[in-house]
């Protein structure tokens, strides 16, 4: 028997449906779904059902869980794509459900994509879901908030999926290689090392290692050993070793914050590459950033926090591949941007001070008179109110006694340098040779 004949029969399907879980308790991942007392795990041991919406990036297991519970109940399954079925699809399978509830039978309909699902076709299916008629389990890679109307929302649960971790993703190989029909016959050798870089640059993704997986064993030509050249063919990338625990991911992660920090957009974008091909969640580097819009550009370009901002929530909201060109644009733009780290410097400095001092007494013109007894003690009393005075200001003390004022230095660059024109009008004693 030749090694191509047994791996690559035609006949068979592709790996990853092979070894798709048959059973709660052989799911890998998604504890938080699925463990003791989990929603999933008691939706299973109570064999209860109400309509879902599986949300979470792809490979996770969406489809996998919603089978699972349907297993686990006497509900008969019917399975549509939104990308190729319409509302004539959605009103056979109604009229089916019908008719099974007629003799006490419960229908669930699987909806792989609901978010691509148009308007008219979600609202063909309300009536169905709100009536009981149907039950309706839903998988996305989108924000259901954004892409699933309203009125079909409310009527269900959302489950959210995870990226699956290292050692989930390490899990499933090995589960794969010790029970497939044809992997786990001894006949493919598997280096350990190349299974760490499989494993990093599938991100999260179970469904595309395991395809990597297949399409390595096609590439072989007859040898029992996935070689690095196969394995990188597969994954139609150079494949790196990034391991994201270890000093490389640290110094990688360095060199993009420093990129940007000094104003050069293409290193920055360069690292970010990396960054991304290695694997990196793209979340963590969007809160990287988030933090040097205040860190290093600051109140030079106060735009950069809310863009950086957006751009986080963009990134959660989309994932990759695209989440990547958010990512791209939040960096480039910091990397122009001015820059200042004044704001960053106050806090530590007044930190300090805060550390170092004991806890000073308000003011008695600062502190807050909601009652006629703290009226009576002279809470507040002779605060002088800025709107009340020409340009919103009037000469106050607003720091305890024995605080000197020297945290806050405005840079001459971008807004900040209005900020410092204003400042050095308004308290021209403290800001008047900066």
């Amino acid at each position: 028997m030749k090694h191509n004949e047994t791996l690559f029969s035609p006949q068979l399907p592709p790996l990853a449906e092979r070894v798709r879980p048959q059973s709660l308790d052989k799911f890998i991942g998604q504890d938080h779904l699925t463990g003791k007392q989990k929603i999933i795990s008691l939706l299973c041991e109570g064999k209860q059902l109400f309509s879902l919406i599986f949300w979470g990036p792809p490979g996770t297991g969406k489809t996998t869980l919603a089978r699972l519970i349907i297993r686990h109940t006497d509900a008969e399954l019917y399975e549509l794509s939104a990308v190729s079925s319409g509302v004539k699809d959605l009103r056979e399978i109604i009229k089916k459900s019908e008719s099974n509830n007629s003799i006490g039978r419960k229908t669930v309909l699987f909806i792989d994509e609901i978010h691509r699902f148009s308007k008219s076709q979600q609202d063909a299916l309300l009536h169905a879901v709100e009536d009981g008629t149907l039950v309706m389990f839903g998988a996305t890679t989108e924000n259901p908030s954004f892409e699933v109307i309203n009125p079909l929302l409310s009527r269900c649960k959302v489950l959210v999926l995870k990226p699956l971790s290292d050692n989930n993703l390490g899990a499933i190989l090995s589960h794969a290689f010790e029970n497939d029909i044809l992997l786990g016959n001894g006949n493919l050798i598997f280096p350990v090392k190349y299974k760490k870089i499989l494993i990093q640059a599938s991100g999260g993704d179970a469904r595309k290692m395991l395809n990597t997986v297949d399409i390595s064993c096609k590439l072989m030509k007859g040898e029992g050993k996935i070689s690095r050249s196969v394995l990188t063919e597969a994954l139609q990338t150079q494949v790196q070793l990034y391991d994201k625990t270890g000093d490389y991911h640290y110094d990688i992660v360095s060199a993009f914050i420093k990129s940007v920090r000094g104003s050069d957009p293409d290193a920055a974008v360069y690292w970010l590459a990396v960054m991304l091909e290695g694997g990196e969640k793209p979340e963590f580097i969007a809160r990287r950033l988030v933090i040097l819009a205040s860190e290093d550009v600051g109140n030079a370009d106060p735009k950069g926090l809310p863009l950086s901002v957006s751009g986080f929530q963009a990134v959660h909201m989309i994932g990759m591949p695209e989440a990547a060109i958010i990512l791209a644009q939040v960096t480039t733009y910091l990397a122009g941007a001015e820059k200042s780290n004044a704001s960053y410097k106050s806090i530590l400095k007044a930190q300090k001070q805060a550390r170092e001092k004991n806890l000073p007494d308000v003011p008695i013109h600062l502190r807050n008179a909601p009652t006629d007894l703290m009226k009576k003690m002279n809470h507040g009393k002779d605060y002088k109110y800025p709107h009340s005075y020409t340009e919103n200001f009037i000469s106050e003390d607003y720091l305890p006694k024995g605080i000197d004022p020297e945290f806050y230095r405005p840079s001459t660059r971008g807004y900040e340098s209005f900020i410092l024109k204003r400042l050095k009008k308004c308290w021209p004693e403290r800001y008047e040779n900066k």
